[in-house]
């Protein structure tokens, strides 16, 4: 029984003192044996909440951290974030997250972030029901582009809005396999870039050049009609002439050859006018340049994050660090893809080699210090050992395995004719391992070069700040965009003279006659006329009329003699210069006269038989078809010439301002005023009225 119980004292002492060399011995990346990876992550949790790797620098950098500390101390609960390469998830980020916590220890949130976004968040012996609705909800509706810090704060929004379910299920309708495909982009990219560069060059000359065009047309019609009513010529029919056969001017004055008479236009749009409208299009197209500088604004296409130069240098010191250690490096961020037993047996082979070999296992991802590349990362690190080495770089993920030969004794060709297992894409895990103890056989057996090797410094890499920066708005496709901004222009402008001209055809061609009662046409005739409307109108009718009888081949005798007398007349009354132009100072009465003639005067190529009088209410009105009882200037009633309108519901009568006035003076009934036209008053025929101003001119 001594014996016995001797023994049983010393075996639990042997057991307690292993396992006091067990708590005893090194933890963390550097230990002769790296934990596994649950343990790594543990542990760097515990000494922060929020862990960022340092392999992702270009689009998470370590220095963001404190930015995930803040978001996470709005849950009200501990929270714990982890983000990694998304490589270092494998499939399933949850068992990775339950890992870590086993190891850790502590209740909480667990949120797991990669550069692709939101991986998984579970709770731990905290109460957050909207946890798992924040997570569908953040799959279905965070845009694609959104960074890792982006992603983050939007998880966080949504959990603590208290409608996190109604939330998950509307992105869920929106964005499932019957809805949207995705949401729409939150960053502004190199392409979408180019886009807004050449619709604001289409914008910049586009518009002020449209608004250019357009103004000076307005302007140059508007100075085409005022000098038409000023000095509008009336043309008159030529060889074929009136009844006594020969061509007259709308002045009385014949021509031999019967061509119509030069009329003075306006002339071009006056330069002095022309440059003021030309500065207004350029601080236009400056106020639409700066627009949109304001809402094209972006100058990077991630969140605004700028890595640090320590952020770029942190994984190359922590690798090297670890090589100078150890020969064999294994990330401890990634899935363990190497067993105790291989890692024994590799670090055995290593140390027998009489090569210098290195091994470090760690991933690429392009958002690395390197931006991916191998040979950066091995240049990178080489320059900090500091010593002749022959570099292995395996790739935990995928198995890829190369090589870069810095300056040892070994034949190149030798190990690059071997690519079926030096550039092996297989299982990792079940791969890895012994791929490399092969590649460790053929260096062993390489035949060794009498100089050492050096490879070819690869290219740097991209800067992280300009590789995220944002191509200038004025630049790129923006001269293209003022090319097609100049040929827009002058599309819109082709489309508003051409609406324009339309619309002035449209309110033309219904302008000369209203419907009155019965049906009866009625023309556009004011009771009380501006001078300018007569002036116009004067213009225009006898322009009609001219054409009308330029037009008319074969009119009965008595409606061309009437025709022509009509026109006659109006051209005494209203060019007496006989200069083919409308007299300056032509009378509101002489306008009204010749206007009635013209009228007149078509009236008698289309409808002969109601040419004869006028409304004797309003001349204005055109033909008298009916009469109706009046008091010609106040004498006894009689019977006298009506038009339609006027027999129904008799009209205003005609108020002209008095010849002396300028065209500024009282208005007064048309028959108390001196001229041929105040005959009309009394019911006198259009025949009368003709002859009348052949007299008053001293014509015969």
């Amino acid at each position: 029984m001594p014996r016995a119980g001797l023994v049983l004292v010393t075996g639990w002492l042997t057991v307690l003192f292993c396992a006091g060399a067990v708590q005893a011995a090194p933890v963390g990346p550097h230990a002769p044996d790296n934990p596994t990876q649950f343990a790594y992550l543990a542990e760097q949790l515990r000494k922060s909440p929020v862990h960022v790797s340092d392999q992702i620098p270009r689009e998470v950098p370590r220095s963001t951290a404190p930015a995930f500390a803040r978001e996470a101390r709005r849950l009200g609960v501990p929270t714990y974030v982890m983000v990694l390469p998304h490589a270092s998830y494998g499939t399933a980020a949850d068992g990775l997250l339950a890992g870590v916590h086993d190891r850790l220890g502590r209740k909480g949130l667990y949120v797991a972030l990669s550069d692709t976004g939101l991986e998984a968040a579970q709770t731990y012996g905290v109460d957050l029901p909207s946890t798992a609705d924040a997570v569908t909800e953040a799959v279905y509706a965070v845009p694609y582009d959104a960074t890792p810090r982006e992603v983050f704060r939007h998880f966080v929004d949504v959990v603590t809005s208290g409608e996190a379910h109604e939330r998950a299920e509307e992105a869920r309708a929106a964005y499932d396999d019957g809805g949207t495909d995705e949401p729409p982009g939150l960053h502004t990219d190199t392409t979408e870039r180019e886009n807004q560069s050449f619709v604001t060059g289409i914008a910049v000359l586009g518009i002020p050049l449209s608004v250019l065009l357009v103004t000076v047309h307005a302007l140059q019609r508007r100075r085409v009609r005022r000098a038409a009513a000023a000095d509008g010529p009336v043309r008159v029919p030529g060889a074929r002439g009136g009844p006594q056969g020969g061509g007259r001017t709308a002045g009385g004055g014949t021509t031999g050859s019967g061509r119509q008479q030069p009329g003075g236009g306006p002339g071009p749009f006056p330069r002095e006018r022309l440059l003021p409208l030309m500065l207004g299009a350029a601080v236009l197209g400056g106020l639409v340049a700066f627009t949109a500088s304001q809402i094209f604004d972006d100058t990077t296409s991630g969140d605004g994050t700028r890595p640090t130069a320590a952020d770029m240098r942190a994984r190359i010191d922590r690798v090297s660090a670890g090589l100078r250690r150890d020969p064999l490096y294994l990330d401890p961020e990634s899935r363990s893809t190497l067993d105790g037993t291989e890692r024994a047996h590799l670090r055995k082979r290593l140390r027998e080699l009489d090569v210098p070999v290195v091994i470090a296992a760690v991933p690429t991802p392009p958002d690395d210090e390197s931006g991916g590349s191998t040979e950066l990362l091995a240049k990178q690190v080489h320059d900090r050992l500091h010593r002749d080495v022959l570099m292995v770089l395996a790739d935990p993920a995928t198995g890829v395995i190369e090589l870069v030969n810095y300056s040892t004794r070994i034949d190149d060709s030798y190990l690059v004719d071997r690519p079926r297992d030096l550039a092996y894409t297989g299982p990792a895990e079940e791969q890895l391992g012994r791929h490399l103890d092969e590649l460790l056989t053929y260096v062993d057996k390489a035949p060794r070069a009498r100089t050492g090797g050096r490879p070819y410094d690869p290219p740097p890499a991209a800067d992280p700040v300009e590789e995220k920066a944002l191509p200038g708005l004025f630049t790129g496709d923006f001269e293209a965009g003022m090319v097609l901004g100049a040929f827009a222009a002058g599309l819109v402008f082709g489309l508003v003279a051409a609406a324009r001209a339309l619309a002035r055809r449209l309110v033309r061609r219904g302008r000369p006659a209203s419907r009155g009662a019965g049906g009866a046409a009625v023309p556009a005739a004011p009771d009380r006329p501006t001078l300018s409307w007569l002036r116009r109108t004067a213009r225009q009718d006898l322009d009609v009329l001219t054409a009308a009888l330029e037009a008319s081949a074969s009119l009965p005798e008595e409606a061309r003699r009437r025709a022509w007398e009509c026109l006659d007349a109006a051209a005494l009354l209203v060019d007496g210069d006989s200069d083919g132009r409308i007299d300056a100072d032509a009378t509101p009465v002489g306008l009204t006269c010749a206007v009635v003639l013209a009228r007149a005067g078509r009236t008698a190529i289309e409808e002969p038989a109601a040419a004869r009088y006028v409304c004797h209410r309003n001349p204005l009105h055109g033909a008298a078809r009916r009469r109706a009882p009046g008091r010609p200037s106040g004498g006894a009633a009689r019977s006298l010439p009506v038009c339609e309108t006027c027999r129904v519901a008799p009209g205003p009568v005609l108020r002209l301002r008095s010849p002396g006035s300028g065209g500024r003076g009282a208005y007064a009934p048309y028959p108390t005023l001196t001229g041929p036209l105040a005959a009309l008053g009394d019911g006198t025929g259009i025949d009368q009225l003709t002859l009348d101003v052949r007299e008053y001119f001293g014509v015969h």
